[in-house]
């Protein structure tokens, strides 16, 4: 018997199911299920894979760790009921941060876990980065200043939506909008409100269960030309900033006394 073999016995049971209804799920014959459970034969990763996703249980904790120790009902599932978290070490065992580029983003609804589409990235090591996994995201647009086409976001993997503090910032991964970096505004309900820190992007709501990643911001990469906004043409666009900002609360204070 093994850990694996342990575990889907016990996920069978939790879900009241015989081995041929578990073998029909898994279109496989109930014979080679049986061998799977009672630890005689190993399944290929692609089953796995199946597997984890039927009891909707990680494959790093379903083939590692005893579940029968712990409330199943309480074990931790990633965002959009994400498999793993692949990450990618360096050959002495350091954790690398991946680089999305801007030609890998335009893929990665589709291969962010995928441990081949990962391995695929570039990679960078930031020693002063630990107790984590991060990945850097491509900045785009001008929403989030000092951030500009060609700076990265380096981001710390948040695991759970409660987690995300008010006024941080963060690199949200969505179905509708694919990679945005915003600050978090709060929670209502089902929704999260973010904010952009260009005062021009009206703040906006996204459904949680659109989300599919969140990297709270931990670093910047910078292009070698960057230099910071100190031109009088900042100084201009800073004082259409605050005139947009102050117009927006004078308008509130117009539509609170109309009420």
């Amino acid at each position: 018997m093994s850990i694996f073999s342990d575990n889907i016995r016990f996920l069978r049971g939790k879900k009241e199911k015989t081995q041929q209804e578990l073998a029909d799920s898994l279109a496989i014959t109930r014979s080679r299920y049986v061998a799977y459970e009672d630890g005689r034969s190993e399944p290929p990763i692609e089953l796995i894979v199946k597997i984890s996703k039927l009891f909707h249980v990680s494959i790093d904790l379903l083939v590692s760790v005893d579940i029968r120790k712990y409330p199943v009902e309480e074990i931790l599932k990633l965002p959009d009921n994400r498999i793993v978290l692949p990450v990618i070490v360096d050959h002495s065992g350091n954790n690398v941060i991946e680089i999305v580029s801007q030609k890998a983003s335009m893929g990665y609804l589709e291969g962010y876990s995928d441990v081949g589409y990962i391995e695929n990235l570039q990679r960078v090591t930031l020693p002063f980065l630990a107790n984590g996994k991060y990945r850097a995201f491509p900045a785009d647009g001008d929403s989030m200043p000092p951030f500009k086409n060609g700076s990265y976001i380096v981001g710390k993997y948040v695991e759970q939506i409660d987690d995300l503090k008010p006024g941080k910032t963060y690199v949200f991964i969505t179905l509708n909008n694919g990679i945005t970096y915003k600050r978090f505004a709060g929670r209502s309900g089902n929704k999260i409100s973010v904010t952009a820190d260009n005062v021009f992007y009206e703040p906006y709501d996204i459904p949680v269960e659109e989300i599919v990643e969140v990297w709270q911001y931990a670093s910047g990469i910078f292009p070698a030309d960057f230099e910071p906004d100190h031109s009088e043409q900042a100084d201009i666009k800073e004082m259409f900033f605050e005139l947009k900002k102050d117009i927006r609360e004078l308008e509130d204070k117009v539509s609170g006394k109309s009420k």
